[in-house]
């Protein structure tokens, strides 16, 4: 790769070193709590995906460029440069050992919030031409088609044609007026239709009027997960302009981590402004409806079931009681993991790890700490909230030849749903 590609990385770090970042390079003590958080340190034991060395060649950019003793050293020739042989070196640290799951930031005793600065040193590696290609083909799908798998309208349309069809239940598409915009991920559409099924079928029994944007139905934000800003800017900016278009009151994002942080927290700073509506992820519109007592419930589950929090949800978002409510109340033998909540580990997958091939091995090591949390659960069912998560404990569990189901909490609330029993007896006599 030419200078200038490393000339033009090293000003996009550069650019994202604010006062923040400078204070969290100035307080770093070397302790090593961020390693024993990181489960790509953990499971490899390899001193390489420490996370504070992960953000390495932005210490250096901050070192040389602002800090007086940085300057001296580089003036006598013994400041370490970012080369092109460093972004070389670190690009697997960077993107297949990171989840950007937030865990070292958490344990930090400094409060340096270390998997912010790997997402932001991400900016300058995208710039420099360091990324994976499967990360690079997902955001190009996204931008171009509008949907990192390739997803498109008459695919949607054709999923929800199916739903209609098994249901009896409109999905309605442009609804102007409703008080809900419902997104969903690629992965939803093409691997999990019955999440669709499943809002259709809750959306119903609340009462609640509802659409999907054929202009913005994808909530997956690839531009975050590959670390460009301006593309990332570009997908918020169509569910915003969506949303507004249909004068929606709430935006509910799926069950996705990276998109409810992307869309929520993330998007209003993209676009410069505040929404005009609210965004909420799904479980927390589930559970609002439960304590208004619009979700009605009956029968529970005699599986021994456990909970894996996504990172971006619980620990970046703040839902953690929600979906453990919700669980109560269709499962008697729910049990936790050790380490749960703002705690609980990485499925492995997340940061786009996952639409990352060339990071498989030592994403399915990573995923050894899962496995060891299952194991000592004794569960025989996992729920989770994330599509990418469910992809991935999918894949570890057969990686590791374990039969253990992997759910949706939405769809498994929505089949202890309280049935219309009006509704179902005139269903019977149509099927005679």
């Amino acid at each position: 790769m030419s200078a200038p590609s490393v000339e033009k990385g090293i000003r996009f770090i550069k650019e994202q070193i604010d006062a923040p970042v400078a204070s969290f390079f100035s307080a770093c003590v070397r302790c090593g709590l961020c390693a024993e958080a990181c489960l790509f340190y953990t499971e490899t034991g390899d001193p390489r995906y420490t996370p504070i060395h992960k953000v390495e060649p932005m210490r250096r950019v901050w070192e040389r460029e602002y800090t007086l003793w940085g300057k001296l050293k580089a003036a006598v020739g013994l400041a370490k440069p970012v080369t092109e042989e460093v972004f070389a070196q670190w690009e697997t640290l960077v993107y297949d050992g990171c989840s950007l799951c937030g865990r070292c930031s958490l344990v930090c005793p400094v409060g340096n919030d270390i998997s912010g600065m790997i997402r932001k040193l991400r900016e300058g590696f995208a710039a420099a031409g360091h990324a994976p290609e499967g990360l690079i083909g997902a955001t190009t799908r996204a931008i171009e088609i509008g949907s990192p798998m390739g997803v498109k309208l008459p695919a949607l349309k054709a999923q929800i044609g199916h739903v209609e069809k098994e249901t009896g239940l409109e999905i309605p598409l442009d609804r102007a007026g409703v008080e809900y915009m419902v997104l969903l991920s690629s992965m939803e559409i093409m691997n999990f239709p019955e999440y669709l099924e499943a809002i259709a079928k809750i959306m119903h029994q609340a009462g609640k009027r509802w659409t999907i944007a054929s202009k913005a139905f994808e909530a997956t934000n690839s531009g975050i997960q590959i670390g460009v800003s301006d593309l990332a800017r570009v997908l918020v900016r169509r569910v915003v302009d969506a949303a507004e278009e249909l004068g929606v009151q709430t935006v509910i994002s799926p069950e996705c981590g990276h998109a409810y942080t992307a869309i929520r927290f993330e998007g209003p700073n993209l676009i410069g402004r505040p929404y005009n509506f609210k965004v909420r992820h799904v479980l927390e519109v589930l559970d609002a409806f439960r304590r208004q007592g619009l979700l009605k419930t009956e029968g529970v589950e005699e599986a021994r079931l456990t909970y894996h929090d996504p990172c971006q949800i619980a620990r970046k978002g703040g839902v953690v009681e929600q979906p453990r409510d919700l669980l109560n109340g269709v499962a008697s033998r729910f049990v936790e993991m050790e380490d749960r909540g703002a705690m609980n580990w990485c499925c492995s997958g997340g940061g786009g790890v996952s639409a990352n091939e060339r990071a498989d091995e030592v994403k399915f090591k990573a995923f050894q700490r899962k496995k060891r949390q299952l194991l000592e659960t004794g569960a025989e069912v996992v729920v989770t909230a994330c599509a990418n998560c469910r992809i991935t404990l999918e894949e570890g569990l057969e990686e590791n030849n374990m039969d253990l189901p992997v759910v949706g909490l939405t769809e498994l609330i929505a089949e202890h749903l309280v049935e219309d029993r009006a509704e179902k007896g005139a269903s019977d006599e149509t099927d005679r």
